[in-house]
């Protein structure tokens, strides 16, 4: 494989162009028909075979090894941009109003394709089916259960699958990854509290939401620190509360949302279980009504241990072995968990920052961007991942 890392430098410039074209055309959610068009045109031209339309804009490619010795390997990419507004000033800025790519997923699919090329190029090594595929609505939209739904993995066996994800907050040139949950589940609620609207000059005669949903506020601070094991992360945070439109008046109706993050499934079932009995009982002890909305979110992301050694051993030729390092785990949520659910998984983080040319900004932040240069890295790595037995 020592050709590899040369074949991969000399797509830098492909890779880049690649990603800068996807960055001036972001799309949104499953409505990834540019990019998801793109794909499927280089995909035929390497000579994969191709299904379109999987999880309604889902992309997926088969490579087909000579003599497979083992179920296919798959290597997935996220397509979808998000709803935020680009600083200006960048020749490969988005070109369209109010969308971004803001977490790096123009790179991803920049470098699955690249990875693609090099394995098409030396599909005489290929030990394994490889199974590439490019997946719409990451942010928010569960584009990967879609996936999985209408059939992703039956197309072959898998035995194992691999993500990439570019992080901001690391720097280009390592990576990062970690046996276990390396990614939070994730939950949304709405906690909506109804009392009797009235006078604010007679309070007595009224009974007020407000300060119910702002003892409940103040309560569930102690859901992480008094019903989860001391060992055990967790999260619970409000991000919204509304309620009232006069400061003299005690209205009817008090709002707030929060989001839970957990990384094993008791925790998780232990934050929804006590959220809603803090609300109803809170609300109760003020006379009030409290009824909780709960959106369950993506389950937790889980590294298996024999796809992470593969991980380690391609990292560490990649990044070389003090660039591939252990990672605790991070609360933000990732949908790769639905594919970590079903075969072995491996999902990594992979370094994009460079503090000398201020590529500094964290994920989804509006000036994100990225060190180009780990563009032909990731691609390396991900066609590593594929032709190890």
């Amino acid at each position: 494989m020592d050709g590899l890392r040369a074949r991969a430098a000399a797509m830098a410039e492909e890779l880049t162009d690649c990603r800068r074209d996807l960055h001036r055309n972001p799309e949104l959610g499953f409505e990834v028909h540019r990019t998801a068009g793109l794909v499927t045109e280089r995909l035929r031209a390497l000579g994969a075979e191709v299904r379109t339309g999987v999880g309604r804009t889902g992309v997926v490619g088969i490579l087909r090894a000579e003599r497979a010795t083992g179920p296919a390997v798959l290597l997935r990419a996220d397509m979808d941009a998000l709803p935020v507004q680009e600083v200006g000033g960048r020749p490969y800025g988005s070109q369209v109003p109010g969308r971004m790519h803001a977490c790096g997923h123009d790179g991803h699919t920049a470098m699955l394709l690249g990875a693609a090329q090099l394995l098409a190029s030396d599909r005489s090594r290929l030990l394994r089916d490889v199974v590439l595929l490019f997946q719409p609505a990451e942010e928010g939209g569960g584009g990967a259960l879609a996936m999985i739904q209408d059939g992703a993995l039956d197309v072959v066996p898998v035995g194992q699958a691999y993500a990439l994800h570019l992080w901001g907050h690391l720097p280009a040139g390592t990576a990062r990854v970690r046996v276990g949950p390396i990614m939070a589940a994730q939950d949304e609620f709405t906690g909506r509290f109804r009392g009797r609207a009235g006078h604010g000059a007679l309070p007595h005669q009224a009974l007020d939401p407000i300060v119910a949903a702002a003892h409940a506020l103040t309560a569930l601070q102690t859901v992480v620190s008094r019903s989860v094991d001391p060992v055990e992360p967790a999260v619970v945070t409000v991000g919204s509360f509304h309620a009232g439109s006069a400061p003299n008046v005690i209205p009817d109706e008090a709002v707030f949302e929060g989001t839970l993050r957990s990384f094993s499934e008791p925790v998780r079932e232990t934050l929804r279980r006590r959220v809603r009995g803090v609300l109803e009982g809170t609300a109760a002890a003020h006379g009030c009504r409290a009824e909780m909305e709960l959106r369950p979110g993506y389950p937790a992301v889980v590294n298996a241990a024999e796809a992470v050694a593969r991980v380690r051993e391609a990292g560490a030729v990649v990044f070389g072995p003090e660039g591939i390092l252990d990672t605790p785990p991070l609360a933000a949520a990732e949908d790769f968990a639905y594919f970590a659910q079903r075969v072995p998984s491996a999902f990594v983080l992979v370094g994009a920052a460079n503090v000398a040319r201020g590529i500094t900004a964290p994920n989804h932040a509006s000036d994100f961007d990225l060190d180009e240069s780990v563009l032909p890295l990731g691609a390396e790595l991900l066609a590593r991942l594929a032709l190890t037995p």
